[in-house]
């Protein structure tokens, strides 16, 4: 966790908002993708198109994924997360689209 701190505190908390809010964006977009993704794939297995997409999205809603993981742990400190919010934070990752709901709901508390 030093090392998050340590990369992170270059950057100034509004910036560090900015970007935990767009990637919540990202990540529950990427997942919608996914999932059209999963439905082709299921539809026309033999594709090459779909195999090169679902692979592409994978892999950018990977990358989504990782990203919002990652600043989970810089954002509790600006928001002053208790343990339970964090947890929180952490498991809404792998619901679909709950990552707005985070940025929505959790992340609109005040930094005081």
């Amino acid at each position: 966790m030093e090392f998050l701190e340590n990369l992170f505190s270059k950057y100034s908390q509004e910036k560090i908002i900015r970007w935990f809010k767009q990637i919540c964006l990202a990540e529950a977009i990427s997942w919608f993708f996914l999932f059209t993704a999963m439905i082709w794939i299921r539809v026309e297995p033999e594709s090459i198109f779909a195999i090169i997409y679902i692979s592409t999205i994978g892999s950018i809603h990977g990358l989504f994924f990782t990203l919002y993981l990652l600043f989970v742990p810089s954002t509790r400190k600006i928001y002053s997360w208790d343990d339970e919010d964090s947890i929180f934070a952490l498991i809404a990752a792998f619901f679909p689209f709950a990552t707005i709901w985070i940025d929505k709901k959790l992340a609109r508390f005040d930094r005081e």
